[in-house]
This record gives structure tokens, sequence and C-alpha cells, in this order.
């Protein structure tokens, strides 16, 4: 073999043994593999969403523009109000644990709030498709913006995970109606929390018989719950009634972050050591041995003497002859 044949034309370097040949091969390989599965696992997931502010609509459990109406017993904790339409039907039957704003003009800058907060629901973005416009039948959610051009059909369960983020947040956008089969559920897991799921409805909401639901609707024009169906969220209808039944709605609390203390490591100490202080006189040692400050000057060693003034003698220091 010729010198000149020792060594790649195309790039001037000597061959590569097989084996590193192989080895390059196979981490290629690989590397493309992985990329693969990173890209699916990005594309099938929806997109983080960002945190929704609630402005005046916050403490409502129930705001309608057209009145409320209410049949039976019905628990509702937060406040209530109608505006610009006052009227409230059967509020006899509810048993309310907040505040009856009645057509207020508390009721009145929640309503101009609302548009606020449907606005931003309507625009977030970007989402994942809702195939079919059906959700539930015991399928996971995780964190994300979620639309349907049409209606959006819940069925069976849905679960909505966290991922163990607290502020894991939920937005599912109906072109239409929203609508709930009887004994359809929402459960929450790993962080996921009730303040953080919202629902943009285009036209009305109806939620069937005993649904147990999480999140706010924010309806364009009404919203009404079949008997037995309870909210873990608010009733926001910007155009029209919401119409209760038997039923229980609670304004969700987000629960505060877990604030962990920083751990403070403290400098060791030397037990049976000597004081130690600095050419101040300051001690820099407390009773516990612990040094507290580096010295500064000579250092007292505890016999009487200083380490500055041992290493004069020790280096055969003296006072210079007469």
């Amino acid at each position: 073999m010729t010198p000149e044949s020792a060594f790649s034309t195309a790039t001037n370097l000597p061959p590569a043994p097989r084996r590193l040949r192989r080895r390059a091969a196979a981490t290629s390989a690989l590397a493309a593999v992985l990329a693969v599965g990173l890209t699916l696992t990005v594309a099938g997931g929806a997109r983080a969403a960002a945190a929704i502010s609630l402005g005046g609509t916050e403490d409502f459990a129930v705001l309608a523009g057209t009145g409320i109406t209410n049949t039976g017993t019905t628990t509702i904790n937060g406040d209530i109000g109608s505006y610009p339409t006052a009227a409230i039907v059967g509020a006899g039957t509810i048993v309310l644990t907040g505040t009856n704003h009645g057509n207020d003009g508390v009721s009145q800058d929640a309503q101009t709030d609302l548009i606020g907060v449907y606005d931003d629901l309507e625009q977030a973005g970007p989402s994942t498709p809702i195939a079919g416009g059906v959700l539930g039948n015991g399928e996971t959610r995780t964190a994300g913006v979620y639309d349907s051009g049409s209606t959006i059909d819940l069925v069976g369960s849905l679960t909505l995970d966290g991922g163990g983020d607290p502020d894991a947040t939920f937005i599912f956008q109906a072109g239409s109606a929203l609508t709930t089969a009887s004994g359809s559920s929402v459960t929450l897991t790993n962080g996921a929390q009730a303040c953080n799921v919202f629902w943009q409805v285009t036209s009305s909401a109806t939620l069937g018989s005993t649904t147990d639901f999480v999140g706010t609707i924010a309806a364009l024009t009404s919203i009404d719950l079949v008997t037995g169906a309870t909210v873990e969220g608010r009733l926001l209808a910007r155009n029209g009634a919401v119409t209760l039944q038997a039923n229980t709605i609670t304004v969700p609390a987000c629960a505060p972050p877990v604030v962990t203390p920083p751990v403070v490591v403290s400098p060791p100490s030397v037990p049976g050591g000597p004081a130690v202080t600095s050419g101040d006189g300051a001690a820099d040692r407390g009773s516990s041995g612990q040094v507290r400050r580096v010295p500064v000057g000579s250092v007292d060693t505890g016999d009487g003497t200083n380490a500055a003034a041992a290493r004069f003698w020790s280096r055969g220091g003296g006072l210079p002859s007469a």
C-alpha cells in the first residue's frame, strides 16, 4: 500500500477503524430514535396555558345577565348576582354562604370584567383540537388549551392531570354548546386545582343530572344545571340566565404555594480549643467554640503568647545588639 492510499482522498484523514465506524453508526441511530420519541411526546400533549385573571368575577359562584331561577334546595358557597336583569326566582330555597348582590354595582362591575375573562379564554392558545368534540370516557388530559370547532360533549369520566404543578392551567373552548351526560364527572390529580380549570362556551352550557363538574364556565348565553349536578367552580353567563335545580356550587380556592425554609449550615466548631481573639480584642469564637468571624491581626493561643510573636521568636528574632 502506497503512502497516498493510506489516506482518504475525500477527507485527507486516516480511515477510521471498523469498530469505531460501527459505534458511530449505532450512536447516530440511537440519537435519531430518541429525537423521534421526544417529538411524539411533545406533539401528543397540549401546550401550556397562561393563567387567567378573573377580576371582579372571582368571588361569584353564580353571575347571570338576565336573572337566576332556582328550583329545590340549592347550596351556593360564594356570591350571586345578575346584571342588568335583577330577577332571582326561588331565592328562598337557596342556602347561600356569600352575598346576594342582585343587580348592584358589584354585579355590574363583575359583568364588565366577565367580557374580558371571556375574551381571554376565547383567544387563549395555541390549542389542541378535541377529536369529535368529545371528552371523557375515562381519558386523562394534561395542562393546556383544548378546542372544539363546534360543541363539547362530556361523557363518563375526565381526569385532569396537573403533573405535580399546582399552577397547571386547563382551558376548554367550545365553538358552540357545552353538554355533559348524566353522571359524568371531572376529577383532578397530581396537583391540578379547580381554580385553574376554565370552560369557554360560545353559546350555552347544560350540565346533566348528577354531573360532578369542575371549573369556571364562562358562557356567552345561558347556563342550565339539571337536578343534582354539582360544580366546584363558577357559573358566569354574559347575556343569558342561570337555571338551577337542587344543585351545589362552590367557588374554588387555590391552595397557597408551599414555601420551603432555607437550610442554614453553621461553620464547624472546635470543641475544647483555645479562645481565639483578633488583634482588636474582640472575641471571634463564642462560648461553644464556634468561630464567628475571621480573626484580624495577632491571634492569642491561650498560653499567654500569640501566634505572631511565636513565629518571630521561633525564627531567631530578638532585640538588636547595642
